[in-house]
Formats: C-alpha cells, sequence, structure tokens
C-alpha cells in the first residue's frame, strides 16, 4: 500500500522532475489535514464495533426488510455476514484515510467485489447505505470531540460507494 506522498513522489521520480508548485501544495495539503486523519483513524480503532453496530442499527431502522424473512440479512449467518463486510469496508477505509490514498480501495476491496456480490446475490444498494451511514457515525463521533470539518473522512468512504453503486446488484 502506498500513501499520497509515496505516490506524488513516485509520479514525479517517473517523469524525473523535482517538485513542482502544486505537488508542494498537495504535500502540505497531506499535512495540514493529518490531524482529523489521525483523530478519525484513532475514532475507528477504538470504536469499530459500535461504529458497525450503530450503522447497522440505523440500516435496520431505515430498511427493516433486510432483516425480515426473505430479507439478505435475515437469519444469523447473513446478518453475521452484513455485519463482518461492514467491518471490512471500515477498516480497509481506515487505511486509506489514514493513506489519503482512495487507490488502496480500488486494490484490495472494489476490484472483484462485485463479481462476487453479483454472483451471491448480495444487493449493493443496501451496502452502499451502510458505508454511508458509517462515514454519518464517524463524523457525528468526530463533532462531539470538537472536529466539524470532516469532509477528508468522507472521502473514502465516498468511494466505496460510489464503486459499489456502479454495480447496482438487487437480491435475488
Amino acid at each position: 500500500m502506498r500513501d499520497a506522498i509515496t505516490g506524488l513522489i513516485g509520479r514525479y521520480d517517473q517523469l524525473g522532475r523535482y517538485l513542482d508548485r502544486a505537488a508542494i501544495d498537495r504535500i502540505d495539503t497531506y499535512y495540514g489535514q493529518a490531524a482529523v486523519r489521525l483523530a478519525a483513524v484513532e475514532l475507528i480503532n477504538r470504536e469499530a464495533a459500535a461504529i458497525v453496530r450503530e450503522a447497522s442499527q440505523l440500516l435496520w431502522l431505515e430498511d427493516p426488510e433486510l432483516i425480515l424473512p426473505g430479507g439478505n440479512a435475515y437469519t444469523t449467518r447473513r446478518l453475521a455476514a452484513c455485519l463482518r463486510d461492514m467491518d471490512y469496508f471500515l477498516r480497509y477505509a481506515s487505511y486509506a484515510l489514514l493513506a489519503d490514498d482512495v487507490k488502496i480501495l480500488d486494490e484490495r476491496v472494489l476490484n472483484g467485489l462485485d463479481d462476487t456480490y453479483k454472483s451471491l446475490g448480495v444487493p449493493t444498494g443496501p451496502t452502499v447505505r451502510s458505508i454511508a451511514l458509517m462515514a454519518e457515525v464517524i463524523c457525528d463521533k468526530l463533532a462531539e470531540e470538537g472536529i466539524s470539518d470532516t469532509a477528508v473522512v468522507r472521502a473514502p468512504f465516498d468511494h466505496l460507494c460510489r464503486g459499489l453503486a456502479a454495480t447496482n446488484v438487487r437480491a435475488r
């Protein structure tokens, strides 16, 4: 996995160029957002189970059919798989957040996931919503800690949502 800085330096190295003003500004932005990214990752590490639990409860309130007979989260096994996947998305979003590089999500999560979900008949709509809800939970918790500018925190979650929404798989 790479971070925003190593990726940037790598591109300039391949071109055989010194860092220009745009590169320096990108590095300055990366370090300027470091405190927010670190606070969010620390929160995720400390409260991952609670974040998944709260986001899933919000999802079930919005779409209770998911946990009723015939729903994709009905039965203990399917519910556990949904919660496991939410935790998986949360963990990888924290990596991308810390690195400030969503390419991690393409390489480690999104590439091939649509095929897996299609073969299993997993609807991506509720999955996308659960990811968005986790971002909301995290941003709410950060706001309670006095951090209000959370656009950088939402970026990896938004990237996951866009990537999964593109597949638009429906339940069988």
